[in-house]
């Protein structure tokens, strides 16, 4: 005897079942995993704070490092206008002592020439 194909209705059922067989999969697979539903929320608020303090860590860690560059920065800088300054003072000692070589000079000069002018007025008379 040929074997009769399933109505309609029949088909409907085997839906119906296979559907019903995957939700209780599903929510079998749900209720094995490690964090039951209720418990999701807490850990996702304790994860969300952990994440907060991890960030204001990193934050503060970043000021920080902003703070010692400003600091390293200014202590160049100071560095840079003390190291101008003194360079400053020095040359303007150089030009000091070279205006008071040159002055120096010149009185040697003139007072070499004055012995000589006398010289020359001695020997005349």
């Amino acid at each position: 005897m040929p074997r009769k194909e399933p109505g309609f209705a029949e088909r409907l059922q085997t839906a119906v079942k296979s559907k019903q067989a995957q939700l209780e999969k599903i929510r079998a697979a749900t209720q094995a995993s490690d964090t039951p539903p209720a418990e999701a929320p807490s850990e996702q608020a304790k994860a969300a704070a952990e994440r907060k303090a991890r960030n204001a860590e990193r934050k503060e860690a970043d000021r920080a490092i902003a703070k010692r560059k400003e600091d390293e920065r200014a202590a160049a800088k100071a560095t840079q206008v003390r190291a101008t300054a003194e360079a400053k003072a020095r040359k303007e000692a150089e030009r000091i002592a070279r205006a008071q070589a040159e002055e120096a000079l010149k009185v040697d000069q003139k007072a070499a020439r004055d012995a000589k002018y006398a010289a020359r007025k001695a020997r005349q008379k």
